[in-house]
């Protein structure tokens, strides 16, 4: 399967929490936390068009600075969410800044606050210098983002603030077939993401392949029934869950299971070693033990481990091992949660 979203973490595992999808084909970029950012290309933020907070901690939330400068010339909509208190976080961001010559820009800011039964919302445009503007409210049912081609869900996790948890679903993925293309004699192009939307919502019927040939505009109109099964095959989507900064208490760990089942990647701070398991539960973060039984829990393909507190300096491949032995193991699901509430 050739992917269409590309994760990456943002910084190194001992660095500020942040995890980056790249949407390949549509040239934007869905990202997670705002820790740390400034070695991050300016470029690859820039494609940003959903942003997901966990909590509003500094090393979560420091980014947030540079995000904003890097967008603020931008005539566009940043779609920014996160825990309850996200908006006032936002608002006392932005107040601490002088808007008085940015008037005339066409970038503006809307932040959702999750709640466990409501999404409470506002927009904060540059031209009003960032004025706090409430939106209607929403209920909340576990979905924060619903697109043609994705969705990301969220559970809130105590870290004895909310934190968010969340998971980036592909709803189903389309590959072309390339040879079934060329015996068409029909380049590929943008026209493809066009497509594949069309296909995902079931509409519009016919959607139009535009291209150049010898100089020449060139145009074909597919019907959605002509391509379906034989130009676009539909097979299971990708999944990556995204958890940082939690207790590891059995409610965590129920909703841990629940959203991240099925993960093609599970993304797990594990900041502590088992044998410093008493420091993790005062500090309400996990061990390298417990990342890899939640990941095990869930039924992950795979577990990528990172938010290491600094006292392991050197020591990155104990955690690593820890958390993969753990992972890899032999306790059940059941065990995973028992062993949660110990």
């Amino acid at each position: 399967m050739n992917p269409a979203f590309v994760p990456r973490l943002i910084n190194g595992p001992f660095g500020d929490p942040g995890l980056y999808i790249q949407l390949r084909w549509e040239g934007r970029a869905v990202l997670f936390d705002l820790g740390h950012n400034d070695s991050f290309p300016a470029g690859d933020l820039c494609r940003a068009s959903h942003v997901c907070v966990s909590h509003c901690h500094m090393d979560h939330f420091i980014g947030f600075d540079r995000l904003l400068r890097v967008f603020l010339g931008r005539d566009q909509t940043l779609w920014l969410c996160g825990p309850p208190g996200i908006l006032d976080c936002v608002e006392g961001k932005l107040r601490g800044y002088t808007w008085n010559l940015v008037d005339g820009y066409g970038f503006s800011l809307e932040v959702a606050e999750v709640w466990p039964d409501s999404i409470r919302r506002a927009v904060f445009r540059a031209a009003s210098g960032f004025r706090r503007e409430p939106l209607p409210t929403q209920p909340f049912h576990g979905l924060v983002v619903d697109e043609p081609a994705f969705c990301i869900r969220a559970a809130h996790l105590d870290h004895r603030i909310y934190s968010m948890a969340f998971a980036f679903e592909e709803k189903s993925h389309l590959n072309v077939d390339s040879a079934y293309l060329a015996r068409l004699g029909v380049p590929p192009g943008p026209w493809l993401s066009a497509l594949k939307n069309a296909l995902r919502r079931g509409e519009p019927d016919v959607v139009t392949a535009t291209w150049q040939e010898n100089g020449h505009d060139r145009s074909r109109d597919f019907s959605l029934g002509e391509v379906r099964g034989a130009l676009v095959k539909e097979t299971h989507g990708q999944k990556f869950a995204y958890v940082v900064d939690t207790l590891f208490s059995p409610e965590n760990a129920e909703r841990i299971a629940a959203l991240a089942q099925g993960a093609d990647v599970f993304f797990c701070e594990s900041p502590f070693l088992d044998a410093d398991e008493d420091q993790a539960t005062r500090r309400y973060h996990l061990t390298a033990k417990q990342a890899g039984l939640l990941g095990r829990s869930a039924h992950a393909r795979e577990l990528r481990v990172f938010h290491f507190s600094p006292r392991y300096a050197g020591r990155a491949e104990e955690l690593y091992r820890e958390a993969q032995a753990s992972f890899c193991g032999e306790q059940s699901e059941a065990g995973a949660l028992t062993s949660a509430g110990k």
